[in-house]
């Protein structure tokens, strides 16, 4: 029999919807933490004045894979997404182009928010207009009935493009601010999607029972919210303990006094430990991108696709 490889491009995975992305992002914390998807945290290899960065995942008995990227930061740099099957070694499928990725975390923030979010949650806002931004209000969007989304981002005119975006494909009325305080402010659901490596916000900007969704830098040396989003948090959560634990240098949320009180989502979703009790409480999901969920994603857009054929 021969074997055919199915090939992805960007505009391939732009066929994946919001409910499905959410849907096996939720299966792929469920399987980390019962230890059927075998995640790594990721490797690096310094190549001069950038690195090549690789994740690996094992779904065992089923498949196993990688992503690789770089960080020189090209005009047409590119990622690599491969899926192999578990029992021939055959290469099953491959994605190319930053989509799949990108998808990846939006449907791990969409996981976030239908766990720990308030069920009531119905306004968003959002710091940030980039691509990574747009995918985490696309997937709370398959989760929560938003009626209303604001945007802040150093551009006015990307920003004021990113509101007329979601209101074009999302159906959800959505304006830009000119600050990012007035973009959170009493706001159910927070998203901070941005490259800041100072904070872009405070905690006292933010409403009781707000929900936030970090998805940009957060390190020490460099972080998109400070320390009293973390004092404030009476709920931190991430995806990926270990590699929480394995950033250099160490993620906020991951050294003491915070280390003690991060949570593993899959673990939330698991029942093993709780998530939100309280509908005052601030929660915050420290997104770090789960090794494996991409190669996870593919798995599923592969099976569409090979149907399909």
């Amino acid at each position: 029999m021969v074997h055919m490889t199915l090939l992805f491009s960007d505009e391939d995975v732009a066929a994946l919807d919001a409910p499905c992305t959410v849907a096996a992002m939720r299966d792929a914390l469920l399987a980390a933490y019962e230890g059927r998807l075998v995640a790594p945290p990721r490797a690096s290899a310094p190549l001069g004045g950038g690195r090549m960065v690789l994740t690996a995942g094992h779904l065992t008995g089923e498949w196993y894979g990688f992503r690789s990227y770089d960080t020189f930061g090209l005009p047409e740099s590119g990622q690599l997404v491969v899926l192999h099957d578990a029992r021939s070694g055959a290469v099953r499928a491959i994605a190319v182009g930053e989509e799949l990725g990108s998808r990846r975390t939006g449907g791990l923030g969409g996981v976030a928010v239908d766990a720990l979010a308030r069920p009531d949650a119905a306004t968003l806002g959002v710091v940030g207009s980039g691509r990574q931004a747009w995918t985490q209000v696309w997937a709370a969007a398959a989760v929560r009935p938003l009626r209303e989304v604001t945007v802040h981002s150093r551009s006015a005119a990307r920003r004021e493009a990113f509101a007329a975006r979601v209101r074009a494909e999302l159906g959800v009325p959505a304006h830009a601010v000119d600050s990012a305080p007035e973009a959170v402010r009493d706001r159910d659901v927070v998203v901070l999607a941005t490259t800041s490596t100072t904070p872009v916000l405070a905690a006292a900007d933010l409403a009781p029972g707000t929900h936030v969704n970090a998805v940009g830098f957060k390190q020490t040396d460099r972080h998109e919210f400070g320390t009293d989003l973390l004092d404030a948090a009476d709920l931190l959560v991430t995806d990926s303990p270990a590699q929480a634990a394995a950033y250099a240098p160490p993620m906020l949320a991951a050294v003491e006094p915070y280390a003690g009180r991060l949570r593993d989502l899959g673990a939330v979703l698991a029942g093993a430990v709780p998530g939100r009790t309280g509908a005052d409480q601030i929660s915050v999901f420290c997104s770090t991108g789960l090794a494996g969920t991409e190669v996870f994603l593919l798995d599923r857009l592969a099976r569409v696709g090979a149907a399909a054929r």
